[in-house]
């Protein structure tokens, strides 16, 4: 059939559908109305009744069409009677009435799917009648193209399918789109209204607490004011109060009544506790520290000469504008020592040379990381880290911390204490340092961190690659002797409640309770000892009536402390072939140690005991095979080796261990082989190698003032540790000799007493 062929722009009407058209369709019953898009005509459109004519009240021709059916566009000619208009061939399409089970389960889920979008919109009941009242499948498919949510490419798409079951399955899918759209619009929709209801209750509940609280006078307001003034007085920098603001505005719309004031309210009191604007004016006077170090220490005169030295290079710095570097300013004095050797002291000592506050941290047995940085804010009872709270407690940002005890902490599932240190005392990092709890910045480049350990070893290379070591190697008895007539002795007849003038200790009773009672590296026991004695003095004269003052006598000192502890053993015990004295350092300082070898019939070997390391394992057997490989030149007969031999080093309850107990272990086989005993003055350090060459150690202060303090006067080291000699206190050096050697030969030749008789030789072997 030819129609007359009616353009719509963008627009489309489908079958059953009636539309007001702005067209003058003449005296034609039909027309074909074809969708035209970008100048382009598609390929389906709707053959279309005119019902109505009439013209519109500007003079506009208007057609009212009903469509009745899809048709294909043919070929266009021009109309005969107006030649502005074109007509049409037209393939009319006529929809079938498919009745198979799909088309009809189709049909079912099309009208449930639909009624569910009217519910969700609300829509008049009228539109659910009048989709219930369409029976044919291809026009309740045409019924979803009346959607005003698809677009002009869905609606094509729907009026070019031309089959009704394929049509109907189009407009299924397209339907269940548009539900699941309004179902999450929906919830999202409920949620806003019901987020907005409870906002609403809350908000008039806040305002009836606010009323009472005005009658109770406990005004919130007051407490978010008092906040706001303490921010604006902290003296924060610019992103610490930009946090500090947020917060308290996340505290200003919770109110008091939630869960979470309270942790914000923690978190500003933290924030304000810091002491952000807050610094001590300081002193940087090298004179004035060195005479606050040595009126408060006797001796240590190396540790107080680099601290000296440490003022001296800030205060020039200060003086002449040096540009900061942090890596010069901000250097790490790692104090390393024996027990009881004053480090912790030292440490108050700079704080009040210095003028700066004075914060002691312990470290001993730390696990846990967060204790450095803090736990995160999502923890209960989260707190901010040791850091922060020194400076808390500090009140000042550039006070003298001293970390203790830094080579005791221990790293193990809750972190690695010694890594987050590593951010504290790096000199390149630490102006930034990031506390977990705060989360905010802190710069710690104005704090003078102090460290103090026992021992280097447990020290992790990363971290102590950040420190500068000075040792504290324990003092000499004269140093020892002056530490107790200075400060010691004054502090404990103090504690005693006793008077200076009630008590007279002479030197000598002090020299006999230093030589006979103690022997460590630094003075803890020795005022121990001292406490006890002056506790017998304040019971005496608290119970009985005696002379003042109280003359403490060797009697005196003998009731109160007991008998004799330390003996001085190197006479008796190295009078025997086979016994030497060897030096070593361990965590309470330098120590003697005798080490004694014997030979007995049975299987060759070596037996090793006294809880000895791996270490001295492998001396002791470098040292019987040197022996055994030079036994010619020794003047020790082949023979003798046929034996099995057995080192031992006493105190077998104490573990050993180490590299310098090789020229000892090499020395007491050889006077066990040729009955030449050891001098008892001789005291011995160094690794050998096979070859017999003896290689340097460390500790060699420590060993020397161990030696001293057992009464030995030589002393055989390292020929390349003789410039370590320097350390030793020039007393000690007077006192004593020292032998540097490179072999053990040597100290072979020296340190055994004259070759003995073939007899006892003989005997001996």
């Amino acid at each position: 059939m030819s129609y007359l062929l009616v353009p719509l722009d963008e627009a489309i009407v489908f079958p059953t559908v009636t539309a007001n058209l702005q067209i003058d369709v003449g005296e034609d019953e039909r027309i074909f109305l074809l969708t035209r898009r970008d100048g382009e005509f598609e390929r389906v459109g709707v053959v279309a009744e005119v019902i109505e004519r009439g013209r519109s009240p500007i003079g506009e021709p208007i057609a009212t069409v009903v469509g009745l059916r899809r048709g294909l566009a043919g070929v266009a000619t021009a109309d005969e009677n107006d030649p502005d208009a074109l007509r049409m061939e037209v393939q009319e399409i006529h929809d079938g009435h498919p009745e198979d089970e799909h088309t009809v389960e189709l049909t079912r889920e099309y009208r449930a799917i639909v009624e569910e979008i009217l519910e969700l919109r609300g829509a008049d009941g009228r539109i659910a009648a009048f989709l219930r009242s369409v029976d044919e499948p291809g026009a309740l498919a045409d019924t979803a193209g009346l959607s005003p949510d698809l677009t002009v490419e869905q609606k094509v798409q729907l009026l070019d399918t031309l089959n009704v079951t394929a049509r109907l399955e189009l407009a299924v899918e397209m339907q269940r789109e548009r539900l699941a759209e309004l179902q999450v619009r929906s919830r999202i929709r409920d949620d806003v209204e019901s987020g907005a209801q409870q906002q609403q209750r809350e908000y008039f509940l806040r305002k009836q607490m606010d009323s009472i609280r005005k009658e109770l006078g406990d005004d919130e307001a007051s407490v978010i004011e008092e906040y706001e003034g303490k921010i604006a007085d902290a003296g924060m920098p610019e992103a610490v109060e930009e946090q500090a603001e947020k917060e308290l505005r996340r505290l200003e719309r919770q109110g008091e009544q939630s869960g979470e004031s309270s942790m914000i309210r923690s978190y500003l009191d933290w924030l304000i506790s810091v002491p952000w604007s807050e610094r001590s004016e300081g002193k940087l006077d090298p004179v004035h520290t060195r005479e606050v170090l040595d009126s408060d220490h006797a001796g240590l005169d190396d540790v107080k000469k680099r601290i000296t030295e440490f003022v001296a290079v800030r205060k020039l710095r200060a003086e002449r504008g040096v540009e900061k570097d942090s890596r010069a300013d901000g250097a790490i004095l790692t104090l390393v020592g024996p027990p009881g050797t004053g480090k912790t002291s030292i440490g108050e000592s700079v704080a009040k040379a210095l003028d700066r506050e004075f914060v002691r941290i312990s470290l001993g047995g730390l696990h846990d990381e967060a204790e450095i940085r803090g736990h995160r804010r999502t923890y209960i009872g989260a707190l901010p880290g040791r850091i922060v709270r020194a400076l808390r407690d500090a009140k000042t940002m550039n006070p003298v911390i001293l970390l203790d005890e830094v080579d005791k902490v221990g790293s193990d599932w809750r972190g690695d204490p010694s890594a987050a240190l590593l951010e504290v005392l790096d000199p390149a990092q630490n102006h930034s340092f990031r506390d977990h709890y705060l989360d905010v910045e802190i710069d710690l480049s104005e704090v003078v961190f102090l460290a103090t350990a026992n021992q280097l070893d447990p020290i992790p290379a990363p971290l102590l690659d950040r420190m500068e070591v000075i040792s504290f190697d324990g003092y000499t008895t004269a140093e020892k002797q002056a530490i107790a007539v200075g400060y010691l002795l004054p502090r404990q007849v103090k504690r005693n409640g006793l008077e200076q003038d009630e008590v007279q200790v002479s030197d000598e009773i002090l020299n006999t309770l230093i030589s006979e009672y103690t022997r460590e590296a630094g003075v803890r026991q020795l005022e121990r000892e001292l406490g006890k004695l002056l506790r017998s003095a304040a019971t005496r004269i608290a119970s009985e009536s005696v002379e003042q003052p109280l003359v403490i006598d060797e009697e005196a000192l003998r009731k109160a402390l007991g008998q004799q502890k330390i003996f001085q053993e190197s006479v008796e015990r190295t009078a025997i072939p086979g016994v030497s004295t060897g030096l070593a350092v361990t965590g309470a300082g330098g120590d003697v140690l005798f080490i004694e070898a014997t030979a007995m019939e049975g299987d060759k070997g070596l037996v090793l005991t006294g809880q000895l390391g791996d270490v001295m394992k492998e001396s002791a057997r470098i040292a019987l095979s040197y022996v055994r490989s030079h036994s010619e030149k020794l003047g020790i007969d082949s023979e003798a080796f046929q034996r099995e031999f057995h080192m031992h080093v006493p105190a077998g309850a104490i573990p050993k261990d180490g590299p310098s107990a090789g020229t000892a272990m090499t020395t007491a086989l050889v006077s066990l082989l040729t009955g030449r005993p050891v001098k008892h003055t001789v005291g011995m350090t160094g690794e050998v190698t096979l070859q017999g060459r003896v290689l340097p150690i460390g500790g060699l202060k420590q060993k020397v003032l161990a030696a001293h303090a057992a009464g030995l006067t030589d002393v055989f080291l390292p020929y390349r540790n003789r410039a370590d000699l320097d350390d030793v206190p020039e007393e000690v050096r007077e006192a004593m000799n020292f032998h540097p050697v490179m072999s053990v030969e040597e100290v072979i030749d020296l340190a055994l007493e004259p070759i003995a008789s073939e007899a006892d030789v003989a005997t001996m072997s």
